[in-house]
Formats: C-alpha cells, sequence, structure tokens
C-alpha cells in the first residue's frame, strides 16, 4: 500500500479486510473485571469495568478492534440494564464504575435513552460513573443520563492524537476543536473527562510518536481534561496488519511509552494512565520487562516518577 493509496482509506475498505467477529450474547457482558486505579481525589481504589455487548460503533477508526465484541444490530431496550445487573451480582463492590460499551454510550441506537433510567438505578452506589463516548455525540444526551444520576459522572473521549494530518487519515471523522468543545460543554455541566491518546498511531516514525504524544497529552490538559490514558497503538484488526507490512505503521518501543508517561506527570496537570494490557508486545528485552512493567502500574496508582528499571542486557 503507497501513501497514495493510504489516503483513499474508509468506512468500507476498513470493515472489508477485518476477521470475523466473536459470537455474543445481547443479555450479557462480553468481559467484566476489577482493576485499581487512582481517584482524582488522590486515592487507590478498586474500580468495576464492565464491557456491555452493543451495537458495533457508526465510526470505523482504523486503528479499532474493539468491533470484535459488538452485534450487527442494536440491542433490544433493556438488554443494556440486564447486563450491568448480570455482572453487578457477580462483582465486589466499590466506588467507581466503568461501563464501556465498544461503542458510544450517548448513541441512542448503542444504548437507548429509555434504559437510561434503569442504568442509573442500578449505579447508584457508585462515587463515580465512567462511560466512553466520541466526542461528536457529545450534547443533551449527556446531561439527560447525567441528571438521572447520584454518582458523579466522567466520559472518556478518544482524542487519539492533535497531528491533523495523522488524525484525519485515522478516519476518526473529527478535528482536534471537536473534542475541546466536548470538553467545555461538559466541564461546565460539572461532568469530568478523560481523554484517550495514542502514543505512534500509523503514519508517524518513532520521534515524531512521541513528540505528538507529548503534545496531546498537553492539550487535552489545557482544554481542561481531568485525567489521560496513554494508548501505545496495537495491530490486530487487519488494516493495521497491511499497514504494518506496508511500512506505514510500525508499534511503539516500550521506552516511549516511559518517556512520555514521565512526561505527563511531569506537567501536574491531572492524572496520566498508561494501559498495561498485553504490554510485553512492545518490549524488546525479557530481563527487564517484568520490573519495567511494575513500574509503570506503580506510577499509575502513584501519579509519580519512579527511578527507572536499570538493565545490563539493555545498556
Amino acid at each position: 500500500m503507497s501513501e497514495n493509496r493510504a489516503e483513499s482509506l474508509d468506512d468500507h475498505r476498513i470493515r472489508t479486510l477485518r476477521g470475523p467477529k466473536n459470537q455474543v450474547d445481547p443479555f450479557r457482558p462480553y468481559h467484566y473485571l476489577v482493576e485499581q486505579e487512582r481517584s482524582l481525589a488522590g486515592i487507590v481504589e478498586d474500580v468495576l469495568s464492565i464491557f456491555l455487548t452493543n451495537r458495533e460503533c457508526r465510526y470505523s477508526c482504523l486503528m479499532c478492534d474493539l468491533w470484535k465484541n459488538t452485534t450487527d444490530t442494536p440491542v433490544p431496550p433493556g438488554a443494556i440494564p440486564t447486563q450491568i445487573q448480570w455482572a453487578l451480582e457477580k462483582l465486589p463492590g466499590a466506588k467507581q464504575v466503568k461501563l464501556y460499551n465498544s461503542a458510544n454510550f450517548f448513541d441512542p441506537g448503542a444504548v437507548p435513552p429509555e434504559d437510561y433510567p434503569r442504568i442509573a438505578s442500578l449505579v447508584d452506589q457508585f462515587e463515580t460513573v465512567i462511560v466512553e463516548n466520541h466526542p461528536l455525540l457529545t450534547g443533551q444526551r449527556c446531561l439527560q443520563f447525567a441528571r438521572l444520576l447520584r454518582p458523579r459522572l466522567q466520559v472518556a473521549m478518544g482524542l487519539e492524537t492533535i497531528n491533523p494530518e495523522v488524525l484525519r487519515r485515522l478516519n476518526k471523522k473529527m478535528v482536534p476543536g471537536d473534542f475541546s468543545r466536548s470538553v467545555s460543554f461538559l466541564k461546565k455541566e460539572g461532568i469530568q473527562t478523560r481523554a484517550f491518546i495514542l502514543l505512534r498511531p500509523p503514519f508517524q516514525s518513532e520521534e515524531e510518536g512521541i513528540h505528538w504524544a507529548k503534545q496531546s497529552l498537553k492539550f487535552a490538559f489545557e482544554c481542561g481534561t481531568d485525567c489521560c490514558t496513554l494508548i501505545p497503538t496495537r495491530s490486530g484488526n487487519g488494516i493495521m496488519e497491511l499497514l504494518h507490512q506496508e511500512g506505514l505503521f510500525t508499534p511503539p518501543l516500550l521506552s516511549s511509552l516511559e518517556e512520555v508517561q514521565e512526561f505527563g506527570l511531569g506537567l501536574h496537570a491531572g492524572s496520566v494512565f498508561v494501559d498495561t494490557w498485553d504490554l510485553q508486545l512492545f518490549s524488546q528485552c525479557d530481563t527487564c520487562f517484568d520490573g519495567r512493567l511494575q513500574r509503570l502500574v506503580k506510577m499509575n496508582l502513584e501519579q509519580r516518577i519512579l527511578p527507572p528499571v536499570s538493565c545490563s542486557c539493555c545498556s
């Protein structure tokens, strides 16, 4: 694939390179777990994460693989509350819950607004409810749901990168200004926000990936975002493998992730988390990987820069 051909990647081309979806039940979440996270109050707490089975996102972002656990058609009214209730009956108590649905919580074709009251009732015991949503779908439905909640609402949105050319080629169908306007809208209503930022998406060198991830962190915090999650870009959805073969995508190095997290923490502008899922994919040294992983986890929880892990093999 040449640079010119890469320019023509659209919804259809991205979707045709996908593999099959996983089988899912519209009345059961496809996954749930308990993780630890440092709250905005500075307290390390258990967070329940429920990965809801839902209709596929209306946006076909180049790097996304969340479609693998989605349905082809909208789930029926009542299905999302049933999934949440089922998961909560199996999970321990906690103060925060993430309702991630592989799409956009405030897309009425994903989560029917008529389900909002029952969902709000199910999460009434929590202090914070975190959902994910595309910046372009930020609007009155956010406020409608927030007003039903006793817990505080936090909306997580994919900023990805503020490099305008790369963002356009990610097929995200937004510009950085859309993210900024969404944060401003939510902040005025007392709704917290979280930004997802990619480290080295396609069409960037390692140095460019580091630079733009740092600039994207700064931009998100300057917009008023409460916290940022840094995600090393992965393959695994069909199109990303093709871009890798053609030299248009290379996964970032673990050292780059460490550098950008340290930069973000040094801003002292808000929480900076690293997505630690399957991080060994980005490591070039088995000797020091476990130590470096634990350091990143600890920095997530303590929100401070820790001494780097020394390794005779790497040095």
